[in-house]
């Protein structure tokens, strides 16, 4: 079982620790307290990372050569409270020497569908969706 914890340091401002004892900042975002990742964001950023993780091992399972990869995340939330997500969609932009769409695609749809946490906890309350852009070498 994972463990967090989440320490109140002042007006709206905290922090958070993971079982490993990592730490992030979190806060509202309004002037007086806009420290730290707002905490909706950071479900966008898990669910990112997590899949990062996953296309990343699986691509160098498969002697893809990765060079680079960002992943930007856009989320759709109710206009109300609790504001909850219903749609979020993720871009993958990734680098190589010679990856095949084929398999970045493969890798994608894996972490996405069957190997992600966050996106396994998510669904099917909140409709997922991704595109991937290959992009040239950096340099």
């Amino acid at each position: 079982m994972g463990e967090s914890r989440v320490v109140w340091l002042e007006k709206e401002q905290f922090v958070a620790f993971d079982g490993g004892g990592h730490s992030v900042v979190v806060s509202s975002q309004n002037p007086e307290n806009a420290v730290g990742a707002k905490p909706s964001d950071l479900l966008l950023m898990a669910l990112a990372s997590c899949t990062a993780v996953d296309v990343v091992r699986i691509l160098t399972k498969q002697r893809q050569v990765l060079t680079g990869l960002e992943i930007v995340v856009r989320g759709s939330q109710e206009a109300d409270p609790p504001w909850r997500f219903t749609d979020i969609h993720l871009v993958y932009r990734l680098r190589g020497r010679g990856l095949k769409p084929e398999a970045v695609h493969k890798a994608i749809e894996l972490a996405e569908g069957k190997y992600c946490s966050v996106s396994a906890s998510l669904k099917p309350q909140v409709k997922i969706t991704w595109e991937s852009e290959l992009l040239p070498e950096a340099g």
